[in-house]
């Protein structure tokens, strides 16, 4: 990684600090640097540097809350090596002032002797929902919501629920949404804080609260979650169990983590690589090599039909030598027009604006879309193909476009809803895959329009 230039100047200044033990000029000099901001200089020392005891006497200079935050803003390698360094006293200590979500995250990462360790040491219901949280399967809700929220009784008045909200609200995520539980601690409605606030202290919570209320499941994904929060403008979303009971909230900031780490995922489906354990700049070059190597080898395979489409028309090609000339803009054509279509289905698709219902209504649209891209680049090829090789070969190369575009851009917008109806993720639909297909068809489809033509003629 790398580091922009303020950050390198506060870098050098905090490892000159270390290094002459001017614990003065560091208890002056850290507490002005954001949590965000520290922990990308400290991630630095670790990865690149791999100067770990120097990231360690770091943390050892900030007040344990502080220190917990930085802690949380690291990628869980570094944290893990971190973890690994500390006695199990102050790690523990740490863990205490993280927030529920990233205690459970930093937990999981670490092995499974160090959890039973750690575990043993816990306050009982803190340890009963640390498990609990660590529980949850990887990419659903449980598995990035938060503990630490507001709860409300039913029943409360505005006076005392206020009462409540001044001692819970240290410990909270945010205090912003409110909600309220019945005595089963089901999710009765929600609240804002400024409704609270500006109510008549004898008022009943019962009456100002919105009772529907949107939540989600502990087993619904992650991305599902991020959308409902982007869709409704959401400060946070209530998690509930299978008994409808309040068990978690999953904050703004957290949905927009989810956000990028899905989008993230999607790009590198789209060009045909496998989800990547950490950032591009930190993952080990074998995992890089792996995850790109299948499809790469898969996809030569794939276009020796295109040789083999090619090696079938040698007559024609013979006749005609002109049309090679055409063969890599035809080929490319419709593989960029493919790419096209089926980048913005499977963004429709992550986004939830599409789906299957309306494949029907999209190829109709399609239909006409490629069709029109198709005449103008045909158009724009002609004079071209009359220059190069007459009349003949400028109409099966504009012929050619207008149906290698066509079927291009069909099969990119349909493909993506192929892969979804089998259960495959519809970000498999990438361009390298899209392109490597329509290579092989574009191939016949030209050749086999130019025999039928100039035969004729």
């Amino acid at each position: 990684m790398e580091l922009s230039e303020q950050l390198q100047e506060h870098k050098q200044t905090l490892v000159a600090a270390i290094e002459q033990e001017d614990r003065e000029l560091l208890d002056q000099w850290l507490p002005e640097l954001r949590a965000a901001d520290l922990s990308e200089i400290l991630e630095e020392m670790a990865e690149d540097d791999g100067d770990l005891p120097t990231v360690l006497k770091v943390l050892d200079c900030l007040p344990l809350e502080r220190r917990a935050n930085v802690l949380g803003y690291l990628t869980g390698e570094v944290q893990v090596e971190v973890a690994e360094a500390m006695s199990d006293e102050v790690l523990l200590s740490v863990l205490e002032e993280m927030g529920s979500d990233e205690r459970a995250d930093l937990f999981n990462l670490l092995g499974e002797d160090r959890q039973e360790v750690l575990l043993r040491r816990m306050a009982r219901q803190e340890r009963e929902d640390l498990k609990r949280l660590a529980s949850y399967e990887e990419g659903t809700a449980g598995s990035i919501m938060t503990s630490d929220y507001v709860a409300i009784p039913s029943g409360m008045t505005v006076s005392k629920a206020m009462m409540r909200v001044r001692q819970t609200a240290p410990d909270a995520e945010t205090v912003y949404q409110l909600y309220i539980i019945d005595q089963d601690g089901k999710l009765a409605g929600t609240l804002s804080l400024r409704q609270l606030m500006v109510a008549r202290p004898g008022a009943q919570v019962d009456d100002l609260m919105i009772k529907d209320v949107i939540s989600v499941s502990v087993d619904e994904a992650q991305e599902e979650v991020a959308r409902l929060v982007a869709r409704y403008d959401m400060l946070a979303v209530p998690v509930i169990d299978h008994d409808e009971r309040l068990v978690g909230i999953v904050t703004h900031d957290d949905a927009m983590d989810v956000a990028e780490e899905e989008a993230t995922e999607d790009f590198h489906k789209g060009m045909s690589i496998g989800q990547l354990e950490d950032g591009v700049s930190r993952v080990p070059i074998w995992s890089l090599y792996r995850k790109r190597v299948t499809w790469l080898v898969l996809l030569v395979f794939a276009n020796l039909f295109s040789g083999a489409g090619i090696a079938y028309f040698e007559d024609t090609i013979a006749a005609q030598v002109a049309l090679v000339f055409f063969l890599p803009l035809l080929i490319g054509s419709g593989g960029n027009a493919g790419a096209q279509a089926a980048t913005l289905m499977v963004r429709g698709m992550a986004t939830g604006d599409v789906g299957v219902k309306d494949w029907s209504k999209l190829l109709g649209r399609e239909l006409l879309v490629a069709g029109s891209l198709g005449l103008t680049m045909a158009l724009a090829v002609a004079p071209i193909g009359v220059l190069r090789g007459g009349e003949a070969v400028a109409i099966v190369v504009a012929m050619s476009m207008v149906t290698i575009v066509l079927f291009g851009s069909l099969l990119g917008m349909c493909l993506p809803f192929v892969l979804n109806r089998v259960g495959w993720d519809p970000a498999t639909a990438s361009a390298p895959l899209v392109t490597t297909l329509i290579d092989a068809c574009g191939v016949v489809i030209y050749f086999t329009i130019a025999t039928a033509i100039l035969t004729g003629l």
